[in-house]
């Protein structure tokens, strides 16, 4: 028998012409709500594979992984149920332009971070020394 369990998804915190980029959820839960381009992972496809396919469907930006930022799975994190994210901090290059499940796409610094969807913000709290070292040698 299977064992039932969490879903996969995946996050990036994308740095872009020295700024943060997030998109604008088109979907609920948090519909309209600013957000770090991801989702969730296809049955074949790595981590690494899912967080690039999903940064360039939503953003239009190719990615560079930088580092693996962490792994967040409180149960009440996704008002759809319990998800596990996989939070990679990756460089972005190409054009920005919303797709797929992005209504927007903008660009925001690190001290002007608005109220984000799911557990954005905490994850954002967690990553500022990395985004900072990031920044600060662009």
């Amino acid at each position: 028998m299977k064992p039932v369990t969490p879903l996969l998804t995946v996050d990036a915190i994308i740095i872009y012409n020295s700024s943060i980029v997030l998109v604008r959820r088109k979907n609920d839960p948090f519909k309209g709500v600013f957000a770090f381009p991801g989702g969730f992972v296809e049955v074949g496809e790595t981590t690494e594979q899912a967080v690039v396919r999903e940064a360039l469907e939503e953003t239009g930006l190719s990615i560079e992984i930088v580092k693996l930022l962490g792994v967040y799975s409180e149960p009440s994190r996704d008002p759809r149920g319990h998800t596990v994210s996989i939070c990679y901090f990756a460089k972005g290059t190409g054009i920005l332009k919303a797709g797929s499940d992005a209504a927007e796409v903008a660009l925001f610094t690190i001290d002007c971070i608005p109220k984000l969807a799911f557990d954005h913000n905490h994850i954002i709290d967690q990553s500022r020394v990395d985004i900072n070292g990031v920044l600060s040698k662009v």
